[in-house]
């Protein structure tokens, strides 16, 4: 199971939709393909490189003792149950962790909450009448809607990062 590391006052809080039973297994969001984490070094987020990410232990600990404390990043998913894919999820699971993702905002007041991929804010939001970027605001929190990191070209998920740290 996932253990969330959400810091006061974060820089970005990035919303995933659910875990894949591999990054459940290892206790790290995004952890079964390592894209996420790659894409955030890529656009200067993180120092840790490729190599070090690569390595599950190494990943681990930084997510554990680095990821909130040292950059001021927080992860959550809406939804704690694995899946191989999204496609398996139910209508309306998505609820406990809407509430609980709009308790996190309210408490933690992160600067930008990141909506990794579109299903993940449509399940969110209710909305599916949005464009990838900003879109608007939760309790004084820019939102932003960026690509999910394991389809299309890392290029344009490092620029988004890029974006979302001008902020």
């Amino acid at each position: 199971m996932i253990e969330y590391e959400i810091p006061e006052g974060a820089r970005i809080l990035f919303v995933g939709i659910n875990p894949h039973f591999g990054s459940d297994r290892r206790g790290v969001p995004f952890s079964n393909n390592k894209m996420f984490w790659y894409i955030l070094n890529m656009a200067g987020a993180i120092e840790e490189d490729r190599n070090f990410l690569r390595n599950d232990e190494n990943l681990k600990k930084f997510y554990h003792e680095k990821f909130g404390k040292e950059y001021r990043f927080g992860l959550v998913n809406l939804v704690d149950r694995p899946t191989k894919d999204v496609s398996e999820l139910r209508d309306g699971e998505e609820r406990d962790g809407n509430a609980r993702l709009d308790h996190i905002v309210k408490t933690y007041r992160p600067r930008v909450v990141c909506f990794v991929g579109k299903i993940t804010y449509e399940r969110f939001s209710g909305n599916k009448n949005f464009d990838f970027g900003w879109n608007g605001e939760l309790y004084g929190s820019r939102i932003y809607v960026m690509h999910f990191p394991l389809r299309g070209r890392a290029s344009v998920r490092v620029e988004e990062i890029k974006t979302i740290l001008k902020e």
